[in-house]
């Protein structure tokens, strides 16, 4: 199926054309079919002659109604231009065909209709020449009466090859469907309607509705039910699922979760509209897409170009589900009634939308003129021009943006901005060093404080930058070499090492007095300058290898008492030293009670014993004291 607007200046002549075509009538309103004014958008479909299934969206002609005509044209693919040939190319007919351009509509046909009131011949030929200064100069003309049947199936067949031209849409496209009409069914809920352009829903499926979850619980196509659309196609959904679905009106947007940016904010390339004159461009605009018509305001990025064209930051009312390389029409809702008779459109600019999700203007004097000049590098929306501006994106965040991945991330699922990226191992070196000197008791820079220092968006991105001499230890990065001491932590540790025994451990107030507080001793252990063991016990470096060497000379095996008689030391000191030196496996535990030095006898333990207790918490035997 294809979905075409019928769009052009004449009402009565335009339905007539899409009646005699369908058999249906596309006035839905009675005051519609007693006037002769299409008010209200209409909707109807036919098979062509190839058997292709084709659906009109047939618009309102009086500029009166411009807004509904935009909401019917923004989702569709090709156009049916019609003129009267009792009238000729009237103002609201360049309204119409500028939206069209606008929207980068390349695809038409014109139907030159009331060929029975009027030779269509000068009419077809003065709108042939207007098509021919745009996108649709390919246009084939037919000249059509609706009232006599006269020229139908030339159109018809013209339709066809219309049909045939069109670009195949993505069935794996993101589903965004612009919402023309809203209305409850007693007994199903809530029924939204509009033009499918690409993708696919079916029946089951869950889906944003101005960013709340909805489901959907029947399909619709053409009045038939379906379990699946594919675009491009007329569908009627049935949804359920949140307070949005009952408040659903023309303009909301029915989207794949995570495929689209919900922005009220995007930075735009402006290109003025034919026959528009944006000289004084007005601050508050109304912006026109799909089915949505929001009121939004225009910050100029920058002077304009050679051609008109210039930059932009417009914020929208409410946030819209966009993607880089949308186009949206800006339209000045403060044009008198009358200026399109006099030639002027209300269509000043497309603004083709270059990022969905820009980051704030910085507040100092040029800033907005450097923004319009970094937008103005980027010959074409995409990736590069992106991480350029905002150094990291994530994938999910180029899928929102609808922009393709570029390459491989560089890590944690992030890409970056080449330039950027090749640049920040020597910052994090800087950073690293300058942390190092600013907390030198610490064990090296914490991932989290690098991340900040760089202005990165994940720490996952910290390993990924850390380079020799730099290294990642148990979540810090550390410079290359044994760390130092700073010299007041090194004289405190000289004088330790002068005043203990090997297997003396210091008191707390002993450490303190020498100004050896709790960072202070961590630094000196992790410089190799202290031994420290569990229960807070600091010992001399080297005392475990020291005490191993005495323990070997014991009769094997010993108890905790003749280890602490052997080492001259005290039970407070004793337990955590060997349970240290268990760990490094220089003792081993033999039962609740005894140890041995697996190195004696050649390696070779004594048989007969018990397996080593489970519990590795040292158990004192009963009536042993605490001190010796």
């Amino acid at each position: 199926m294809q979905v075409i607007a019928t769009a052009g200046h004449v009402d009565h002549g335009k339905s007539t054309l899409v009646r005699a075509l369908t058999g249906m009538e596309p006035d839905r309103l009675e005051e519609e079919r007693r006037r002769g004014l299409t008010i209200e958008l209409g909707y109807a479909w036919t098979s062509l002659p190839s058997g292709e299934q084709v659906a009109f969206v047939d618009v309102p002609g009086h500029e009166r109604f411009l807004a509904t005509t935009l909401a019917g044209v923004g989702p569709v693919p090709a156009a049916l231009f019609v003129v009267a040939a009792d009238e000729g190319w009237m103002p609201q007919s360049e309204e119409h065909l500028v939206a069209l351009e606008a929207l980068g509509v390349r695809h038409g046909v014109l139907a030159v209709t009331r060929a029975d009131l009027a030779d269509p011949g000068p009419a077809r030929e003065e709108a042939l020449a207007r098509l021919r200064r745009g996108p649709l100069a390919g246009a084939e003309a037919v000249a059509v009466s609706g009232r006599t049947g006269a020229g139908l199936p030339a159109l018809a067949a013209a339709l066809d090859r219309l049909v045939a031209a069109l670009p195949p849409p993505d069935p794996d496209a993101p589903v965004r469907l612009w919402v023309d009409r809203a209305f409850t069914v007693r007994g199903s809920g809530t029924v939204l309607t509009g033009t499918l352009p690409a993708g696919r829903i079916a029946v089951g499926d869950t889906l944003l509705l101005d960013g709340e979850e909805v489901r959907v619980r029947g399909l619709q196509s053409l009045k038939r039910d379906v379990t699946q659309a594919v675009g491009v196609a007329r569908v009627a959904v049935n949804v359920r699922g949140s307070g949005a679905a009952a408040q659903a009106a023309r303009g909301a947007a029915l989207t794949s979760p995570g495929a689209w940016a919900r922005t009220a904010a995007l930075d735009v390339r402006l290109v003025p509209a034919a026959r528009a004159d944006p000289a004084s461009v007005p601050s508050r605009l109304v912006a026109h897409i799909g089915s949505a018509a929001v009121p939004c305001s225009l910050r100029p990025l920058g002077a304009p170009g050679p051609q008109g064209e210039r930059h932009a930051r417009l914020r929208l009312d409410r946030e819209l589900p966009l993607h880089v390389g949308d186009v949206l029409l800006l339209r000045d809702p403060g044009r008198a009634r009358g200026d399109t008779a006099a030639g002027r459109v209300r269509v000043l600019f497309a603004a083709t939308a270059l990022d969905v999700r820009p980051a704030p203007l910085p507040r100092r004097r040029g800033a907005a003129r450097a923004r319009g000049e970094e937008l103005a590098k980027a010959a074409e929306p995409g990736a590069g021009p992106l991480l350029r501006a905002h150094g990291f994106l994530s994938a999910a965040d180029l899928r929102a943006m609808g922009v393709p991945a570029p390459g491989e991330p560089v890590a944690g699922g992030w890409h970056a901005d080449p330039a950027l990226w090749r640049a920040l191992p020597a910052r994090l070196a800087e950073a690293a060093r300058a942390y190092a000197a600013a907390h030198p008791l610490d064990p090296g820079m914490p991932v989290e404080a690098a991340r900040r220092a760089l202005g990165l968006p994940d720490r996952r991105l910290v390993p990924a930058l850390v380079r020799p001499p730099l290294a990642l230890d148990g979540g810090r990065i550390t410079l290359g070499g044994a760390p130092g001491l700073p010299p007041r932590v090194a004289e405190a540790v000289r004088r330790l090492h002068a005043e203990l025994a090997p297997f003396e451990a210091p008191e707390a107030g002993t450490l303190a007095a020498l100004g050896l507080g709790p960072r202070e001793v961590a630094a000196a252990v992790r410089a190799g300058a202290l031994l420290r063991l569990g229960g807070g016990v600091v010992l001399l470096p080297g005392a475990d290898e020291r005490a191993a060497a005495v323990l070997r000379r014991l009769p094997q095996p010993f108890t905790v008492s003749q280890a602490r008689q052997a080492l001259h030391t005290t039970r407070r000191v004793a337990v955590p030293l060997l349970e240290h030196l268990d760990a490094r496996g220089l003792t081993r535990r033999l039962s609740e009670v005894l140890r041995q030095c697996p190195e004696v006898a050649g390696g070779a333990m004594p048989s007969g014993l018990p397996p080593p207790p489970r519990s590795a918490a040292w158990r004192s035997p009963p009536g042993s004291g605490t001190r010796p």
